[in-house]
């Protein structure tokens, strides 16, 4: 991994000079540099923390990829046979040290940036970012994912809540929670696998919140894992995967209405498309079957040291845990230079580039069903390729 001091960077590049600036230290972020060098184009990959993943490092320990290893490998280098087919959290983070390493990607640690803009003539981008740097790049690649702030929504009383309460994202394991009663809040796969966790861990009492049932499917069924579906179905029409979705789900998964869960009256697809992927199950049927884990109502506020469900049922358990998501955090970064849609998602992704930004490229923001790391791998490429074509003309060179 090359020096995580940002000095080698020339104080006013000429256009020649350039890199390409990834900013984001996380798989996509690694997967593009790698595409970038691989076509002999500089690509300095910009990390705000001290260490590459730090997304993944900072996830729950029980964590493991719901896609296949085989087909969750970044360019050029295979997840190694010893990982299993469903690869750990920590395996993970293994990987993408390995990765940068193996491919000698230039990183550098601890700098954030605060702002995107074109620069002044109009040749490059400038970006600012931590300690007053000032770095102009001949492209720029947006990889800083869809999991970059907590979520908390701005429930009434949450202010004055005294209770426990916790983000998932700083959730571990379920030790501290041994013999406790608490409550989920999200039945996305972070708040079902935490719930699942929890219960095994010897949580006392363990309900979930929901407030949109989720579509539920089978990890891998007789050997053949949905992953591979997803990539089967990525260019069927939607309303056809919708048709097949609900087919198989009704062959397939149990009908959970009499604990809480009913069947979504809205297609798995369509879901996908806007941003809902379906909850991978690990545990979490047999736990709402068997009353180890108890669905409930959303939380609508919290008043007098207790929760308040939609249903108006109040509890009052010792821990909440919001696994209420994510937010892109895109606004101030790329905001002001209308790339981005009315609910924060970049209009185009991949080896796309918006009309107002030529040169400006997003990877990591979308959700589909064929599996994060794989289109992060085919992201990589297309971006690679867009560059190497139009995308950044006069970027630096590698040499040789």
């Amino acid at each position: 991994m090359a020096d995580s001091t940002p000095s080698a960077q020339p104080t006013a590049p000429t256009p020649a000079d350039r890199p390409v600036y990834v900013i984001g230290g996380g798989p996509g972020g690694l997967s593009v540099a790698h595409a970038l060098r691989a076509r002999g184009i500089r690509a300095v990959v910009l990390e705000r923390s001290e260490q590459v993943g730090s997304s993944w490092r900072g996830h729950y320990d029980r964590l493991r990829l719901h896609t296949t290893r085989r087909l969750s490998a970044l360019p050029g280098l295979s997840m190694p046979r010893r990982f299993g087919r469903w690869v750990a959290r920590a395996d993970v983070v293994r990987y993408l040290e390995k990765y940068a390493e193996h491919h000698r990607l230039e990183i550098v640690t601890g700098v954030e940036v605060s702002r995107v803009e074109r620069t002044p003539d109009g040749t490059g981008w400038l970006l600012h970012a931590t300690g007053g740097r000032e770095l102009t790049g001949a492209a720029v690649v947006v990889a800083t994912g869809r999991n970059h702030t907590p979520l908390v929504p701005d429930w009434p009383g949450r202010d004055t809540y005294t209770g426990a309460f916790l983000h998932a994202g700083d959730y571990r394991n379920a030790e501290p929670f041994a013999g406790r009663d608490v409550l989920v809040v999200g039945a996305g796969n972070s708040g079902a696998e935490i719930a699942v966790d929890l219960v095994e861990g010897g949580a006392a009492r363990v309900r979930l919140s929901v407030r949109t049932t989720p579509h539920v499917v089978r990890r891998s069924t007789l050997g053949w894992a949905s992953q591979y579906s997803g990539v089967l179905c990525r260019r069927l029409p939607v309303g056809l995967v919708d048709l097949l979705a609900r087919m198989q789900a009704r062959a397939l998964m149990p009908d959970l209405s009499a604990h809480g869960l009913p069947r979504p009256d809205t297609g798995l697809y369509s879901r996908a498309r806007a941003g809902a992927v379906p909850v991978l199950d690990v545990g979490l049927v047999d736990a709402v079957r068997g009353g180890r884990v108890e669905v409930v109502a959303a939380v609508e506020a919290f008043e007098d040291g207790k929760v308040v469900l939609a249903d108006g049922t109040r509890v009052e358990p010792d821990v909440v845990v919001a696994a209420t998501g994510y937010v892109r955090a895109l606004e101030g970064l790329v905001g002001h230079l209308g790339v981005l849609d009315d609910r924060g998602r970049p209009v185009a992704h991949g080896g796309r580039t918006p009309r107002e930004a030529p040169g400006l490229y997003f990877t990591g923001f979308t959700t589909p069903l064929s599996g994060n790391l794989r289109e992060l791998a085919l992201d990589a490429r297309r971006i690679a390729k867009a560059v190497a074509r139009d995308g950044a003309v006069g970027a630096s060179r590698l040499p040789g």
